[in-house]
């Protein structure tokens, strides 16, 4: 079985009819609707995957999850299906923070790199009903395309990553799309949908267009229609998840789509659940220059002796040991001098103990994360079409 440091060293470098799909089930206990003519798999293959043994790929796949539904599936399905699909989206809204940047880039290169087969979702329609940039989806479109340009600057490996538009792959394929997405409506009560308004960034008392109610449906049929095997997307996104995984009790699908939810990183200041891109104190941008990095850190919540709920040590746990498998602390000799840190629970301890301090925490904090950063910074810079695309983007005004 791979250990932590393995997993860290590997992480950083259509739809059809209801009788369709039950006769897929009824052909072979493993196969799925990932298995199709159509989704030919890629000439370029990870040799780290062909390496890795049943364990090793399954301890790495499953470290992405803060939860997933469910385990033995999951072992089962890396078991014996090849090249297993990953569904992974995003909803072009703004400017990209770190958490849908660089943790996404973590995520999508362990998964490749146990030999899946990631499809990423541009859910430029989705953003268009959520009434983000005002409905314009031309400018969702460059928000679209400038997130694509970090997430080739910061490390993605793209050899296994397809980046899909929603609006061109449900216009190609209308007819195998909405049919299935009549079909979840009309097998779901209105307050099931509700529930799954969180999905949208919205709570179930605020006041839903009818375009949002339609949402939680498309988002569901999204997961078939990309024959998903596994839907690695974040904690907030579980409600339509598991929505899915009820569509399938349904329809009798024995072979369900599994669900691993990643951890919400907070957002820097007290009392935020997560990052958010209209307070641009709460995020750290993918493209923020050094000394605005800095500037973040400097102000953010870190209690001292407190490590639940610290915006600060989330950011080293999920940001900094992933990346570079060890976090270190630079202080004068008085102070307990030089210090490199290679498990997170050693760091936790210290910091619980008082040996390791706020002003200790920060500036190695916003070193690291600027080291990730500069490659970002650089593309921007050096790349007109990439620098023409941020500057659009940062004129926007990001609505809600």
């Amino acid at each position: 079985m791979a250990d932590e440091s393995t997993v860290a060293a590997v992480a950083s470098a259509a739809v059809m009819t209801t009788e369709q799909i039950e006769a897929v089930e009824t052909s072979s206990e493993i196969q799925s609707l990932t298995i199709d003519s159509r989704d030919p798999v890629p000439e370029s293959s990870n040799s780290n995957a062909t390496e890795l043994s049943l364990e090793e790929k399954f301890k790495l796949v499953r470290s992405i999850g803060e939860e997933c539904i469910q385990e033995d599936e999951l072992r089962n399905l890396l078991e014996k299906k090849k090249d297993p699909i990953c569904y992974d989206g995003f909803e072009p809204s703004g400017r990209m923070h770190i958490a849908q940047g660089v943790v996404k880039a973590i995520n999508v290169n362990k998964l490749t790199a146990a030999g899946c087969r990631v499809k990423i979702w541009i859910a430029d329609w989705f953003a268009q009903l959520n009434n983000k940039m005002g409905g314009d989806l031309k400018k969702i479109q460059v928000i679209g395309r400038y997130l694509i340009e970090i997430w080739k600057a910061v490390g993605m490996n793209l050899d296994r990553v397809e980046f899909l538009w929603s609006s061109e792959e449900i216009n190609s394929r209308a007819h195998e799309y909405w049919p299935l997405v009549m079909d979840i409506a009309r097998r779901n009560k209105l307050p099931r949908i509700v529930r799954c308004c969180q999905i949208m960034g919205r709570t179930e008392q605020d006041e839903l267009s009818a375009a949002q109610i339609f949402y939680p449906c498309m988002q569901c049929a999204d997961i078939f229609f990309l024959k998903a095997d596994i839907c690695q997307l974040g904690m907030d996104q579980r409600k339509v998840n598991v929505l899915a995984r009820e569509y399938c009790d349904d329809i009798k699908r024995k072979n369900k789509p599994i669900i691993l939810s990643h951890h919400m990183l907070p957002g820097l200041q007290q009392g935020q659940e997560k990052m958010s891109k209209s307070d641009p104190s709460s995020s750290v941008f993918m493209e923020d220059e050094e000394a605005e990095v800095n500037v973040k850190i400097k102000k953010a919540y870190c209690p001292p002796l407190i490590v639940e709920g610290n915006p600060c040590l989330e950011y080293i746990k999920y940001i900094v040991f992933p990346w570079f498998n060890k976090f270190e602390v630079e202080r004068d000799e008085k102070n307990g001098g030089y210090k490199a840190y290679t498990s997170v629970e050693e760091l936790f301890a210290d910091y619980e103990k008082g040996d390791l301090h706020p002003a200790d925490v920060k500036p190695a904090l916003s070193k690291a994360l600027n080291r990730i950063l500069q490659p970002v910074r650089d593309h921007f810079k050096n790349n007109s079409e990439a620098r023409e695309l941020l500057k659009k983007v940062k004129a926007y005004r990001v609505s809600r």
